[in-house]
């Protein structure tokens, strides 16, 4: 997918850029595949807003993608690819021979009328699933499960994709697109290819109310703030954080703490850390 300009009629239109949509082949979502979304601006159930920042923002259909692809030895056809505004990834409307509809996520380079499918009798082509165990090293997959049945939670942004780099015993050895190198039990479930729409991360917002229309509201810096507001404000002028390190408005610490737990049992499955570094055990 491309990227296109605009005539800077504006100071903010002269470095915004969009996509084009030059892959996207229907406006309109599958009806049977959409469920309304409540806006909840940041707050949990109890009315607290947990995630700052958050609030407005364009009314959004959530659209039903199936991660799972249980749906074994049926072929299916590509009817669209559409736009998601769920997620950065675009989203393929695929139909199976018995009727059913479903969402999926659209790989690099699958095309409307092509047919795809899932389960052990797939082929490894551009987006069917199938288990690790069946797919040759080498290959790129997104879409990953971490346990059988449970579908892909891993590798699902746009433009990401694993390899397949080894397989031994029950695991099967990734490259995550982080650089992290990481076990996965070899019964789990892949897609085969790239996650489309690649160019997603060169778009530029270009102004604060497109940022607005995504439901993101105004971030003010600490170090602007009085020091009864934040631990980075007050001084004279600009003035250092004054601190052993960053911090949030609460006085916790931020901006690079690993949060990870030190005993996680998945730890065990981290061959190497993005930072290339082995876990230490």
């Amino acid at each position: 997918m491309g990227i296109k300009t605009y005539k800077p009629y504006t100071p903010s239109r002269r470095h915004m850029t969009g996509s084009d949509f030059s892959e996207i082949t229907a406006t309109k979502p599958e009806k049977s595949l959409i469920v309304s979304l409540k806006k909840n601006a940041g707050r949990n159930n109890q009315g607290k807003i947990t995630v700052r920042h958050r609030g407005g923002g364009n009314r959004r259909k959530y659209r039903i993608v199936d991660f799972r692809r249980l749906k074994d030895g049926i072929p299916a056809t590509v009817k669209t690819i559409e736009y998601d505004p769920n997620r950065t990834a675009n989203i393929a409307l695929i139909c199976y021979a018995d009727g059913e509809k479903s969402y999926i996520l659209a790989p690099e380079g699958l095309k409307v009328g092509q047919t795809i499918m899932n389960g052990r009798e797939a082929e490894v082509r551009t987006g069917n699933c199938l288990p690790l165990e069946l797919i040759p090293v080498g290959t790129m997959i997104h879409n990953i499960e971490l346990h059988p049945g449970k579908g892909g939670q891993m590798v699902r942004a746009a433009g990401n994709g694993a390899q397949l780099m080894a397989k031994e015993g029950k695991y099967a050895t990734l490259r995550l697109p982080s650089g992290e190198m990481r076990m996965v039990p070899i019964v789990c479930r892949a897609s085969i290819g790239i996650i489309g729409n690649g160019d997603h991360n060169l778009i530029n917002i270009g102004k604060a109310g497109r940022k607005r229309h995504m439901g993101i509201r105004p971030t003010v810096r600490g170090s602007v703030m009085n020091p009864n507001d934040h631990p980075h404000g007050g001084g004279e002028g600009r003035a250092p954080i004054g601190r052993p390190g960053p911090s949030t408005p609460w006085g916790k610490p931020a901006l690079g703490l690993k949060t990870r737990k030190k005993k996680k049992q998945s730890n065990k499955l981290i061959v190497r850390r993005r930072d290339g570094r082995a876990l230490s055990k």
